[in-house]
């Protein structure tokens, strides 16, 4: 079996021995914080962006103890990345598939960078964005660029902090504003010289 394969297994493996949420649950209660934002910063979109990213951030710095935990405990072995392309493959296969249970391919790789693809996205279900400023005047936030899923992209950044690696991550494409697939694009600035990054802290 090749190394992709085994990845790809791994991550069947983890998602069928953790504990499942109701999607619909999952979904309601992740547009209710974005409700919640959206209100706490009088809807400043760009504020709101950057708070979800913000808050995946915060969870990203604990997933990968969360990962190693359990697939110790359920003698999963999860293979040491060698190179991007394959720290690229973990996020996809094993990441995305334990803590979400959906699809996610990579693609666009390079020596510094890579792209995610998810066909489908757990936190969008039931949404639709407005198409304009229901605001009278059209005076309104411009909800095309509200980067609803945006907390991925905190989500990865704090994750790959705690393997050394200092990233860059934004949504360039999103199905919520027409396009035909959501696309996460993942840029290397740094290779840390520390461990885990100075936000993560034992509560």
């Amino acid at each position: 079996m090749s190394k992709s394969a085994n990845i790809a297994a791994a991550g069947h493996a983890l998602w069928a021995n953790t504990p499942k949420v109701n999607t619909e649950l999952f979904a309601l209660t992740y547009g209710s914080l974005i409700t919640e934002i959206l209100r706490d910063y009088d809807q400043d979109i760009s504020e709101v962006n950057v708070q979800l990213e913000r808050i995946g951030h915060s969870i990203g710095v604990r997933c990968v103890d969360e990962l190693l935990a359990k697939s110790e405990v359920n003698g999963i072995n999860i293979p040491m990345c060698r190179d991007l392309r394959e720290t690229a493959e973990v996020i996809a296969k094993i990441g995305f598939r334990m803590f979400l249970g959906v699809n996610c391919d990579v693609g666009k790789l390079t020596d510094k960078s890579f792209s995610l693809y998810l066909s489908e996205n757990p936190l969008n279900i039931f949404v639709e964005l407005p198409s304009m400023s229901e605001d009278e005047g059209g005076s309104g936030p411009d909800w095309n660029q509200l980067k609803y899923s945006n907390i991925y992209c905190g989500v990865i950044r704090g994750a790959l902090e705690q393997v050394n690696l200092k990233v860059e991550c934004s949504f360039v494409r999103d199905v919520l504003r027409g396009d035909e697939v959501n696309e996460i694009r993942v840029n290397v600035k740094e290779v840390l010289a520390e461990g885990a990054g100075e936000d993560y802290h034992e509560e």
